[in-house]
């Protein structure tokens, strides 16, 4: 019956008296206890409560208890709640536990709670406990014991007879008293859970079979799928130690400088902003600034500059910097001109792109000083950064035609927005704790004598650096504890394209200022863009700083460390921080506009704001420490723990805990003697009673061997203990510390698989199943677990914003684990699991916590009071929870941890050899929690305290713990091989031994001389191994096992050669030896030296118990308790009981033991036939050449030697071409011993000279494997017919060649596209054959080769969208579908090709293509090594890690030749066929190695983006060809200041093979004076080309012709090609039919049959069937394959000062014809087209609507004086001027006027070539390539002042809009709307005339019109110009006649009344009029007013 009991025993501390009540509910059923009446601060319950329960108890399922003030009359009042996970419970069945009780708000009240839980499963899997039973004493009446013998000593009990509370796990038994509750019997062993017992039971094998048994045994508890590989060697729960393989990286991987190379290409600049501009582009990479050059009066400037950085820094620091584009206006070497915009992005967003690359992309710019504004224009650019070893594929550079459409290609990251907002960045600095000192002492004491006060030595303010801004705080004054309370505001647009934020705290100085500590904050981690996102946010929370250690001196030597780079070996302080971020309304009117930063005051925040201050307890115990470095060997050792600055007694900032404590809780003073619960409830203790232990007490190493040291802890361990006060910020550690675990497991699954694929075992598909079922469970278990303590003091936006995004995450990742579960079939493994790796990348990133909390624990060794060696753990490896999924994977476990030196110490030699080596075990918890700290020590021990007796003493921990109870075992280390070792002699080999460390022992295999391939087969057999603790335990976590591997040198001391960690298999003196575990099977292991590779071990590790005799026992047993144990009957003590082992069978290796038969693999017979060819490139051995070389094969003991070559010069050639010899070889193939080649040379007097070696590692390609009859190739039934129409389904896309003669759809589209794009050609020329050249066919090929890739792509974007379909599968999917293909759709159809090609087309000649390899021709036909293998010879000894470019300067030649290896004996079948050559062996049809003379062919078309080599970021590139002795140089054909060269040239060169075969194309840079500097080269193996079965002497073309520009190259012709392969191949063929076929073997080929030559006649021909089979050859059965096409090949040039950076690229092909044949024809003409010279006449009929610039001075009124200026090359070249227009007023102008530019033009390139100097200094001309276009301004001419400019408009001659019909209908939306107006091109219409308007921008940058132009643009050919030429401006020849002006263009002061007339009477007539009327009438009024008075006295007086 399964029940579920929890005993409630007590409430302490509680507050006042009353009655107390309590309720205990699970699973929804609440029970009441009675009422605990009268009761003082404790309540006593003891009451147990039942629940009968029917389902299994789970895992996440709750207990909760309320505890209620009790009353009468009014409703009870809560007084705290207690809820737990019953995690613990279920697993393991019981539990006691004394826990704080919570209050309505979530926070922690004193008062406890004491239960005791226990659970009783049905099946009894978790222990049985009989009810009413707690913990008591067995009872034993007569005080005798009985133990059933076996359990004595198995680390099980048997049966359910004996509880597990009784069960004695371990040899030797120990006794507890009852009631200390299960954490102190946990030392007894845990209690495992049922799974781990059924896997204790059989651990898993790799034998499926034995797994599906045991599938069916365990009855689906477990499936097959779960069980991981790595329990074959050790079978446990916790993941990180579970590989056999542990992975330790020694060496620091960070802070390492290494090579970058930043490329960024300017390539132009659209829609500036601001009015006829001079722009200059600076492209500014961290501090490194370069400019483009200057282009004048242009708003979208073409630059084509490339510009490179070259960087040797960390991978950080580089990624950290700042690529900035800004736009100048108008800069020149007095001003520095107007910042019209700039670009900021860092490095890493572009290293993280894919191929580390933006190509072709549009940056739009923004202006920092008025974020207002919107876009100021967009510069097109490419940048790539390249590390060393990352090859960029670049997309292929030939006519680029202009990406308009700007917005769909902008310079940005995917999922960014093109709209980015301003945003403000607040950072919040409030203060710092724990600052080192950083000033000397000494300085310290004078300003104390002179000051007379004492002061905190540091000044410090803060630095924070983001988006290449820095801000400030201020500085604070001789301060510790700094209080700045300030905020720093970054503006900058959001989101940023600047990963992370740089926090410093420096020390403000006189002299200068240093870095205290640094922190980078991760915008990635702490926002999230998703749609649920939430902007960045952080804080306000602590983080920690590390740099160097706290000792203050003056020269730091681990200075960078405090800047970040590298990994910090020292606390240094703690900072408080917040991140905003708030995004701006750019609108509003108050609003600052400059983007500077500005720093402010905020406000305090609240001590609480972090979190409750809680005090931690952090326990460790040393036990072991070996392999401590010789060097410091000799003095005494202590070892150091620090958490933050407690534990830190040398250089920790001294303020006593207390003090810090009382400060912290002066609140509630009440804390000051709370009483410390404990695991026994009635002690006490005092909080001053436990002082911090941090170190261990001095200690003398003592040696273990000649290298290493070892600290004798034998039976005794010394302990540390630290008590620190930190916020309680378990949660976010928790929440960490979940994932992690979800990762390691799913990491140590996808390993697995790994393995499984890699070692070829069955069912990967299973492991992967199971592996994605862990993870969809642990993501769920997450979400369960996460969502805890959710209203904890201090949580902080980013702590909720985060769990609910992580938890949606997880959530999310657990549905698509089991979606994908469902998917993995044997056929997608490999695809699912890179899904999956993607999950392991995704759950790393989670777990990764921005806020830190407790700071990480360091371990320092000491050694005369200096700090030596270090560890850093991170603190939530070893943090405690009570559920275990919370806990730290180190929590309480012992691990193993290897100290290095610190900062730039461990780099190079230094940092490979360990420094020291601990066995540790770390516990750190809140104190309150602190009884468990000893739980996971291995049992066995008794803990000896600081003082005896005393009150508090039982709560002390231990000062050291005293092990009475050891183990003994014998290791048996079988050292069978290693392989590929680092070769660490001068020789190129090495003569390796391996030192084999177990704890404190050490073993020595023997010493084999010269070999990098040694085989020791060896056991090192190790005896009385005294290992502490329990058997179980150590069964489960055996200790590690550290292999190094030196090279033995006559002089000096052993060097290191590498090192590898293993684990062995354990063998309890219980268990039986023998399947599944034991013997165990030998595994590869790698061998790391610092952080490469140096070879792999193959090698098994087992680990054998020694049982003790009864004596000893019994002798153990009286020691520990003193009551009387009866006999135990014991079988022969002793090694008696260990496996037998062989004796050394060989006599002459003596006392050494061979590895044992059920070890060492089976081996076969096999034969290795080996094929000698030749030898190449021997370099001098020792100043002295080689002459007569030798080579010996050898392989496991067995070999062969070459014939010798007599003279190496003449001919280096063996004159014997096969051998072989037998050997017996391991079946596994895995397990082949490498293959060793020796080169030596034989000087008189019978020395031999070693010149250098090569290790072939895996054998495996070269096995042969006879045909298979049963295949369809050999099928003879019926000739198959090969359909040519389709394409071959599978092919790589970059090698696609249109096969058929006949025109296909795509290409008809695509030509249909060209002719509407480029309308390069007339329609009627393009089919002109003569106008065709070698260069239309490349450029149609590139058209093709880009096509491809574009069909790749987006067949790779349909697959991956295919993908997350198949995983979104659920939501109504056909929906999507069809969705997403609408989308597709209209991309392509943006793309320019229709996706229906149902259109039909009138058919044109199609042109011939090549193929254009956008990569060398070696990598698409396997190296050429069909059958002839070339194997590097090496010599001297290797570079490390840096350095392992350098392999190639150890390259000391190569041999040819080849290997095939078979088992014997061999079927007849082969031996039988006709004309078998016995000599050959396998190696039938070989072609002879004697000299062949060649003629070689090597064209070179071009370079791109070569390294500039000259100062002015240009290179003046010319070729040099080598061949053996001759060279060829073309140096006086350099092209000036290129750095995209067209070479187009053809060389010949006779040469002789074998002893030139080696041809070196490269390309130098040419200088004036000093020596031309090699820009980069590359290296063509010829000989190997000519002798492969691929045939690529010269290439196949596509279609057969015999003249035209299409030319058959081969001398022979495709049918004697033909018959000869069919000859060659002995098959049979070919024969040609009627109807045009030709039957090969049993295919038959269809094609054309007529050929026409020159003059147009037809003949009948079989060329082009033959060819047809040719390019299908792969086809044919049996000997098949893809014939080398005609083609253009892309070959990286390298440079090898600059080892593995590429130096540009450059295209060529080699054709190579042997001398014995017909002389081939003249060689193809691909000289570089010569541009075509134009001329185009532009005639300026009329303006109107110009804009009026000028006011009158006398009249006020406007007018403009209007002239047109027009260019086409640059405004410098070729500028020219209409003559003025003066006075317009109506901003109409009349001009008649003719611009003439004659210009070259490159029809396909689509660009105009000009020639000119740069500068006035410079030697020569260049050339520069520049887009056709033709800029028009109009200008108001000014006499004193510079004219105005109005407006312009810029005209692209191959696509601009059609002008207006009259000046009415042209207006803005010609230039707004360019892209939806038909556009037309010069080059086809030839005459255009039309209105086009002129445009300028406004103060808000508004488009606006600024007048109209009436323009005829007429274009000729040279020759045509010459026919009929024509004037400039009005002149002669064909002038134009004088405009019709009106002739108010008279000045005035030439005819002034004729102009006054007309102006004055023209324009006011009426006025004047009106104004004459008005005198009049003024006149009369005067008259009348002047003569009324003489009037009216006249008529008064009546005169």
């Amino acid at each position: 019956m399964m029940a579920l009991v929890v005993h409630l025993k007590k409430v302490s501390h509680l507050r006042g008296k009353g009655d107390r009540i309590a309720k205990v509910s699970f699973r929804g059923l609440p029970l009441c206890s009675r009422v605990a009446e009268n009761c003082g601060d404790v309540a006593h319950f003891n009451e147990t409560f039942r629940w009968p329960i029917a389902s299994r108890l789970d895992e996440n399922e709750m207990l909760e208890i309320q505890v209620f003030n009790y009353s009468k009359v009014f409703s009870n009042r809560l007084v705290g709640t207690f809820c737990m996970v019953l995690q613990k419970v279920a697993e393991e069945g019981h539990l006691e536990l004394t826990d704080t009780l919570i209050d309505e708000n979530n926070t922690s009240i004193k008062t406890s709670v004491t239960i005791e839980i226990r659970y009783q499963a049905m099946d009894g899997s978790t222990g049985t406990w009989i009810d009413g039973e707690f913990l008591e004493v067995p009872d034993d009446r007569d005080g005798v014991f009985a133990f059933e013998t076996d359990s004595l000593l198995s680390g099980q009990s048997h049966g359910s007879g004996t509880s597990h509370g009784r069960s004695l796990h371990g040899s030797i038994p120990t006794f507890r008293k009852a009631g200390k509750g299960v954490f102190s019997a946990m030392k007894l062993g845990k209690i495992k859970n049922s799974k781990d017992d059924h896997k204790r039971d059989e651990p898993a094998v790799l034998d499926m079979e034995d797994l599906d048994r045991k599938a069916k045994r365990l009855a689906g508890t477990l499936e097959p799928d779960t069980i991981s590989l790595a329990s074959v060697t050790a079978v446990t729960t916790n993941v990180s130690n579970k590989r056999s393989k542990p992975d330790i990286k020694m060496e620091p991987g960070s802070g390492r400088p290494v090579d970058y190379q930043i490329s960024i290409t300017v390539v132009e600049a659209r829609q500036l902003i601001g009015l006829n501009m001079d722009p200059v582009v600076c492209v500014e990479v961290g501090d490194d600034k370069k400019y483009t050059s200057m282009k004048e009066s242009t708003n979208c400037p073409y630059y084509n500059e490339y510009f490179v950085f070259d960087f040797h820094v960390p991978p950080d620091v580089l990624f950290d910097k700042i690529i900035k584009l800004s736009v100048i206006h108008s800069k020149n070497l007095l001003r520095s001109g107007t910042l019209v915009g700039t670009f900021k992005m860092d490095v890493g967003t572009v290293y993280f792109q894919p191929e580390h690359q933006f190509y072709h992309k549009w940056a739009i710019l923004s202006d920092p000083d008025d974020i207002t504004a919107g876009c100021k224009g967009y510069v097109k650019c490419d940048i790539a950064v390249v590390g060393k070893g990352d090859n960029i594929k670049t997309p292929h550079k030939a006519n680029e035609t202009d990406e308009d459409d700007i917005e769909g290609n902008l310079l940005l990251p995917e999922g960014i927005p093109a709209e980015r907002q301003w945003a403000r960045f607040y950072v919040k600095i409030y203060r710092a704790e724990g600052l080192p000192k950083m000033n000397t002492t000494i300085m310290a004491n004078v300003k104390k004598a002179f000051i007379g006060e004492n002061r905190d030595l540091v000044d410090p303010y803060v630095q924070v650096q983001f988006a290449g801004q820095k801000g400030k705080t201020s500085v604070q004054k001789s301060s510790y504890e700094p209080i700045w309370n300030e905020q720093i505001v970054f503006t900058e647009l959001f989101p940023p394209l600047c990963k992370r934020i740089k926090v410093q705290i420096r020390d403000s100085d006189k002299v200068n200022d240093v870095a205290i500590g640094t922190h980078f904050i991760d915008l990635r981690k702490i926002s999230n863009d998703g749609d649920k996102g939430f902007l960045p946010t952080l804080g306000p929370a602590w983080v920690n700083m590390y740099g160097s250690t706290r000792q203050y001196t003056l020269m730091d030597e681990h200075q960078d460390l405090n800047e970040g780079i590298g990994e910090g070996v020292s606390f240094r302080a703690r900072l408080l921080v917040s991140v905003a971020v708030e995004i701006l309304d750019t609108t509003s009117p108050e609003i600052i506009s400059s983007s500077d930063v500005q720093v402010e005051g905020v406000s305090n925040i609240s001590e609480s704001a972090t979190g409750k201050m809680e005090e931690f307890f952090l326990f460790g115990s040393f036990l072991e420490a070996t392999m401590v470095d010789r060097k410091i060997g000799d003095k005494p050792i202590t070892f150091e723990i620090t958490i933050g600055n407690y534990g830190n007694q040398i250089d920790g900032v001294s303020k006593s805990p207390a003090a810090k404590k009382k400060k912290k809780d002066g609140e509630n003073e009440e804390d000051e003697n709370e009483l410390i619960l404990n695991s026994s409830e009635d002690e006490a203790e005092e909080e001053g009673d436990l002082v911090s232990v941090s170190t261990t007490p001095l200690m003398k190493p003592v040696i273990t061997d000649r290298n290493y040291f070892h600290l004798p802890y034998f039976e005794k361990k010394p302990c540390v203990y630290i008590k620190s006060w930190w916020q309680d910020q378990r949660r976010r550690l928790y929440n960490s510390n979940i994932m992690d675990k979800i990762a390691d497991k799913l990491e140590e699954g996808l390993n697995d698989v790994q393995e499984i694929i890699k070692t070829e075992k069955a069912f990967p598909e299973r492991r992967l199943r199971g592996v994605l079922e862990e993870l969809s469970v642990g993501c769920s278990r997450f979400v369960a677990l996460a969502n805890k303590d959710v209203n904890l003091a201090g949580r902080t936006k980013l702590d909720r914003e985060r769990l609910k995004s992580c938890m949606r995450e997880l959530d999310s990742m657990g549905q698509q684990a089991k979606q994908l579960r469902t998917q993995v079939k044997k056929n997608t493994v490999k695809d699912r699991l890179k899904l999956a790796q993607s999950f392991l990348q995704r759950l790393r990133f989670l777990a990764d916590e921005p806020q830190h909390s407790i700071p990480d624990v360091f371990i320092w060794m000491m050694s005369n009071n200096k700090r030596i060696a270090y560890a850093r753990i991170p603190s939530k490896d070893i943090l405690y929870s009570t559920v275990e999924e919370e806990t730290g994977k180190d929590c309480g476990k012992v691990k193993a941890a290897f100290l290095k030196l610190p900062g730039k110490k461990s780099f190079g030699p230094a940092g490979w050899t360990v420094q020291a080596k601990l066995e540790l075990y770390l516990w750190l918890g809140v104190n309150r929690q602190r009884k468990d700290f000893l739980s996971g020590l291995p049992n066995g021990f008794e803990e000896v305290k600081a003082v005896e007796g005393g009150p508090g003493f039982l709560s002390l921990p231990p000062l050291s713990l005293v092990y009475s109870m050891k183990q003994v075992f014998q290791l048996r280390a079988h050292m069978y091989q290693a392989r590929s070792l680092f070769a660490a002699d001068s020789s190129g080999l090495s003569d390796p031994f391996a030192r084999v460390f177990f704890s404190t022992h050490s073993q020595v295999t023997e010493v084999l001389s010269e070999t990098l391939c040694p085989t020791w087969d060896q056991l090192l057999v190790f005896d009385d191994v005294e290992l502490f603790g329990e058997a179980s335990e150590l069964r489960e976590d055996p200790p590690i096992i550290v292999v190094e591997i030196y090279d033995q040198d006559t002089v000096g001391k052993a060097e290191f050669i590498g090192r590898t960690f293993a684990k062995p298999t354990i063998k309890m003196c219980d268990e039986h030896y023998g399947p599944p575990r034991f013997p165990p099977q030998l595994e590869y292991f790698q061998i790391y030296r610092g952080n490469c590779t140096a070879g792999e071990l193959l090698a098994a590790f087992e680990l054998l118990q020694i049982p003790f005799d009864s004596e000893e026992i019994r002798r153990a047993l009286i020691a520990v308790h003193d009551f009387a144990v009866p006999k135990i009957k014991i079988g022969q003590g002793g090694k008696a009981d260990l496996p037998p082992i062989e004796g050394s069978t060989d006599s002459e290796r003596g006392p050494i033991l061979p590895v044992p038969l059920g070890i060492r693999p089976v081996l076969s017979r096999y034969r290795i036939e080996v094929l000698f060819w030749g030898l190449r490139d021997l370099k001098r051995i020792n100043l002295a050449q080689v002459d007569r070389p030798r080579v010996d094969i050898e392989c496991a003991g067995r070999g062969v030697q070459s014939a010798l070559i007599q003279n190496y010069k003449k001919n280096p050639n063996f004159s014997t071409l096969v051998k072989w010899f037998e050997v017996d070889l391991p079946e596994n193939e895995l397990l082949h011993p490498p293959l060793n080649i020796r080169v030596v040379d034989c000087r008189a007097f019978g020395r031999y000279i070693l010149v250098g070696t090569h290790a072939v590692s895996s054998l495996r390609r070269f096995i042969y494997s006879p045909p298979d009859k049963t295949s369809n190739n050999w099928a003879s039934a019926g000739d198959v017919i090969v359909n040519l129409d389709t394409e071959p389904q599978i092919r790589k896309m970059d090698t696609v060649v249109k096969l058929d003669a006949t025109e296909e759809e795509s290409d008809k589209e695509k030509k249909k596209k060209k002719k509407k794009k480029k309308g390069g050609l007339d329609e009627e020329e393009e089919t002109d054959e003569r106008v065709l050249d070698w260069w239309s066919k490349y450029f149609a090929s590139i058209e093709t080769l880009k096509e491809a890739l574009r069909t790749q792509e987006a067949a790779h974007a349909e697959a991956e969208e295919r993908e997350d379909l198949e995983i979104a599968a659920e939501v109504a999917g056909s929906k999507i579908k069809e969705k997403s293909r609408e989308k597709k759709g209209v991309k392509d159809k943006k793309k320019g090709q229709p996706p229906e090609s149902s259109e039909k087309q009138p058919l044109k000649a199609k042109v011939d293509e090549l193929v254009v390899f956008n990569k060398e021709l070696e990598s698409e036909f396997g190296n050429f090594e069909d059958w002839l293998h070339t194997f590097n010879l090496y010599r001297g000894k290797a570079g490390d890690d840096d350095e392992h470019a350098l392999d190639d300067d150890r390259i000391v030649g190569r041999f040819k030749g080849s290997l095939c290896m078979y088992k014997l004996p061999l079927s007849e079948e082969i031996t039988r066929e006709a004309g078998y050559d016995p000599n050959m062996g396998m190696f039938q049809s070989i072609p002879h190695n004697d000299p062949i003379n060649v003629l070689v062919r090597i064209y070179v078309v071009r370079a791109t983006d070569l390294h500039p080599a000259d100062i002015n970021g240009k290179a003046d590139p010319y070729i040099v060809i080598r061949l053996g002795k001759t060279e060829v140089k073309d140096k006086e054909n350099y092209i000036s200041k290129q750095l995209n060269p067209v070479f187009g040239k053809s060389f010949d060169i006779e040469a002789t093979f074998p002893m030139e075969s080696m041809l070196t194309v490269s390309v130098y840079d040419w200088d004036l004076v000093g020596t031309d500097d090699l820009i980069g080269e590359t290296k063509i193996d010829l000989e190997n080309r000519f002798y492969s079965k691929f045939r690529a002497t010269c290439g196949i073309s596509s279609s057969y012709s015999v003249h035209g520009y299409n030319i058959w190259r081969d001398p022979m012709k495709p049918t004697q090609i033909l018959t000869r392969l069919c000859k060659e191949g002995k098959i049979d063929g070919p024969h040609y039919g009627p109807g045009g076929k030709v039957k090969v073997a049993n295919r038959i080929f269809t094609g054309p049959t007529e050929i026409e030559d020159e003059n147009g006649l037809k003949k009948q021909t079989e060329e082009h069937l033959a060819l047809t089979v040719l390019n299908h050859w792969e086809e044919i059965p049996r000997v098949g394959c893809k014939l080398v096409p005609e083609h253009v090949e892309t070959r990286p040039l390298l440079n090898p000062d600059k080892p593995g950076i590429e130096q540009g690229r450059i295209e060529m092909w080699v054709d190579m014809f042997p001398s014995d044949m017909p002389a081939p024809g003249p060689a193809l003409d691909i000289s570089p087209r010569k541009p075509k010279r134009y001329e185009l006449r532009v005639i300026i009929w009329n303006t109107d609507e110009v804009i009026l610039e000028d006011d009158d001075y006398f009249t006020g009124e406007k007018s403009s004086d209007i002239f047109v200026r027009g260019w086409l090359k640059g405004q410098q070249e070729d500028k020219q001027d209409t003559d003025v227009h003066y006075h317009s007023l109506t901003g109409e102008g009349n001009f008649n006027w003719r611009f003439v530019f004659p210009f070259e033009y490159l029809v396909a390139e689509e660009k105009i070539v000009i020639s000119k100097k740069e500068s006035m200094f410079s030697w020569d001309e260049t050339e520069y390539k520049i887009p056709p276009r033709l800029t028009l301004q109009v200008w108001d001419a000014d006499h004193f002042s510079a004219d105005d400019f109005l407006g312009a408009i810029e005209l692209d001659l191959n696509r601009f809009p059609r002008g207006a019909k009259t000046a009415k209908q042209c207006s803005l939306d010609m230039i707004r709307n360019e892209h939806e107006l038909p556009t037309i091109s010069i080059f086809k219409q030839k005459r255009v005339k039309g209105w086009w308007p002129f445009v300028a921008r406004d103060e808000n940058d508004e488009m606006e019109l600024t007048g109209k132009v009436e323009a005829e643009l007429h274009l000729v050919t040279a020759e045509e110009a010459e026919k009929s030429p024509v004037g400039l401006g009005r002149n002669e020849p064909d002038p134009l006649e004088k405009p019709n002006r009106p002739d108010t263009s008279l000045m005035w002061f030439l005819g002034p009344l004729k102009s006054i007339r007309y102006f004055i009477w023209h324009n006011y007539r009426w006025l004047i009029l009106k104004a004459l009327g008005l005198i009049l009438l003024l006149l009369m009024l005067g008259l009348f007013l002047y003569s009324i008075p003489g009037y009216l006295v006249k008529k008064l007086l009546g005169a």
